[in-house]
């Protein structure tokens, strides 16, 4: 009785019900996405949903269930002495990392395994090789050759154009598929926008024209930082603590970090007065085996 009744009923009543005129209720309930394990699928989607219609009160707009973790293709458990805590790992990576591995990893609403190996590749792969390190070295270099301040965009050239479309199209993607809790497949094409984009800063050699065209050299500064900028924001949602850190580091204003604000190019103010930049990721080791 107390688990599929009262326990059951704590999501309205939490909102405020039996007060359905409260501010809380009318803002919480219907909820527009209810997510559960997938173990307890039925108790959620036959039972709830039936004690609700009974007592005349809209029902949750949609169901989602989550699949479990392994650990190493096997399934946690006492006897075997697999069980991994949680603490230990967010104690040991950091929670933004733990966080993004399970989120990235995972393909949400299946199964997923853990593994350290997993983790750290996962990790050093796209956290600190991709977004850390573009955003490290264009930084870097603003501060060096543009006096710390974010440089001016003179203008536009095929390949500004090329980079740019495809932070639209990856911008784009997140949103759809974030919206059908393909939660992987969100970080998936955030990261792949972040690899053309160090893929633009490579073959653009920022360290070259600052010989031979510094004009061309700011140009290129600019929309690197501009596009580090527009695809950390949605990666608010995957690495909440470093994703701030690395829009403090721009000089983003707080208010201006959500996807209305991602979705505007050349968003940087020319000019504005950027810190010393700060690594942000740094790689993660395997343990000596």
């Amino acid at each position: 009785m107390y688990v599929w009744v009262d326990a059951l009923t704590n999501y309205i009543s939490g909102p405020g019900f039996p007060d359905e005129q409260s501010t809380l209720f009318k803002k919480f309930w219907p909820a527009d996405l209810h997510v559960v394990g997938k173990d307890i699928i039925r108790f959620h989607t036959v039972y709830w949903p039936a004690f609700l219609m009974s007592a005349g009160i809209d029902v949750q707009h949609r169901v989602f269930a989550h699949g479990f973790l392994t650990v190493d293709g096997q399934k946690m458990s006492k006897s075997l002495g697999n069980v991994v805590d949680p603490f230990e790992l967010a104690e040991e990576f950091g929670i933004d990392q733990l966080r993004y591995f399970l989120l990235r990893e995972v393909s949400f609403g299946q199964d997923g395994d853990y593994s350290r190996d997993k983790l750290v590749n996962r990790v050093n792969a796209d956290l600190a090789n991709n977004l850390g390190n573009l955003a490290q070295r264009s930084l870097s270099m603003i501060n060096k050759n543009c006096d710390g301040s974010v440089p001016e965009y003179a203008g536009a050239t095929p390949d500004d154009e090329a980079i740019v479309a495809e932070v639209e199209t990856a911008l784009a993607e997140a949103q759809r598929t974030m919206d059908g809790q393909l939660v992987h497949e969100a970080a998936g094409a955030i990261i792949a926008a972040l690899s053309a984009a160090n893929n633009y800063f490579a073959a653009q050699e920022p360290w070259a024209l600052k010989k031979t065209d510094p004009v061309r050299m700011g140009s290129v500064l600019y929309l690197t930082a501009d596009v580090v900028r527009r695809l950390t924001i949605p990666l608010l949602a995957f690495v909440p603590k470093s994703a701030n850190a690395i829009l403090d580091q721009l000089a983003v204003p707080a208010e201006e970090r959500t996807l209305v604000n991602a979705q505007l190019a050349n968003g940087l103010q020319t000019g504005a007065a950027l810190p010393v930049p700060q690594g942000v990721f740094a790689r993660l080791e395997r343990k000596a085996s």
